[in-house]
């Protein structure tokens, strides 16, 4: 070898080597890879697709890049068919959501055999069981042609102080047992947590009436937007409650509401500043983190999904 060739090639390994740093110092400053955190994605988003092909639907949401996903309770299998299917893609389900009651859908409820659920929340590797929804008092019965929205939106205006207190005791309750189980209990907020009572909403409430040792919180951000909250200073002024969040867009045209009313936006192209968001989250103690979005849709769903992440992992 020549000492040109040598030198030649001395420098074209530096050059790589130095590319290689640059590249891997870009990744250190994203926010996901420097934190070694996985983007996941909560099923909700894709419809009707995980139920008609489970396998396929998954294997499409790793191939994006997700490596958690966050169930809709079983997604109408068995709790084992649906771990073998997370292991087939390659995907982790840190946290799945299971209702306090049961509305006629099918699947497994908080109000059911709590042993039993537990078995099937740890084939599944689940950490945190989480209550999609408020629970509606007895009183408050579904009217003929009722939508399900406008149940709840119904629903959460005929409650009262009272019944939130109520409600944070069943999750109290309810957490309790799960901790008994080696499980752990957190709740998901929508915008109708936000109406007033006096001085304080309904997530005040919530939040003051149960046990932080029981009950943490899954943190929707964007419903916490569409009733007009900045997140921010909700996340700082609770901090440890928050352990899991939704990352939801708006457009920003929303109009701030208690009525499960919002203008989406694929993550990004809304007016949420994540750059300021998600490290709060972090500092305060948030570690699962899940796009959640919400019809209508500009583009079939999956393509939506893949914005997001796309977003979402780029992001510094």
């Amino acid at each position: 070898m020549t000492r040109r060739l040598f030198l030649g090639g001395a420098a074209a390994t530096g050059c790589v080597a130095a590319t290689g740093g640059l590249a891997a110092a870009a990744q250190r400053r994203r926010f996901f890879a420097g934190q070694h955190l996985p983007i996941g994605l909560q099923l909700y988003t894709l419809g009707q697709e995980p139920y008609r092909d489970l396998d396929g639907t998954l294997r499409t949401v790793a191939k994006i890049g997700y490596r958690a996903v966050e169930p809709v309770a079983l997604m109408k299998r068995t709790a084992r068919e649906l771990r073998a299917a997370l292991e087939r893609a390659g995907l982790s389900c840190p946290s799945t959501h299971v209702p306090l009651q049961t509305f006629g859908a099918g699947g497994p409820t908080l109000a059911a055999d709590l042993g039993k659920l537990a078995a099937e929340m740890h084939v599944l590797g689940v950490k945190y069981v989480v209550v999609p929804i408020f629970p509606v008092p007895a009183r408050i019965k579904a009217r003929k042609g009722e939508s399900v929205v406008g149940f709840f939106t119904r629903a959460g205006r005929e409650m009262t102080a009272d019944d939130w207190r109520r409600a944070a005791a069943q999750l109290n309750e309810k957490g309790a047992a799960l901790r008994r189980e080696g499980l752990r209990l957190a709740y998901h907020n929508h915008n109708v947590e936000f109406v007033k009572y006096g001085s304080e909403t309904a997530f005040d409430l919530l939040l003051a009436n149960t046990d932080p040792d029981l009950v943490r919180f899954e943190m929707d951000i964007g419903w916490v937007a569409a009733a007009g909250i900045d997140p921010v200073p909700l996340l700082r002024a609770h901090a440890h409650r928050f352990r899991l969040v939704h990352i939801k867009d708006l457009k920003a045209g929303t109009v701030p509401n208690h009525a499960f009313r919002m203008d989406p936006a694929d993550v990004g192209s809304g007016y949420l500043d994540w750059k300021r968001i998600l490290p709060v989250a972090y500092e305060v103690g948030v570690r699962d983190y899940y796009v959640e979005q919400e019809p209508p849709f500009s583009e079939p769903r999956m393509d939506a999904a893949r914005t997001d992440y796309e977003y979402l992992s780029r992001l510094t």
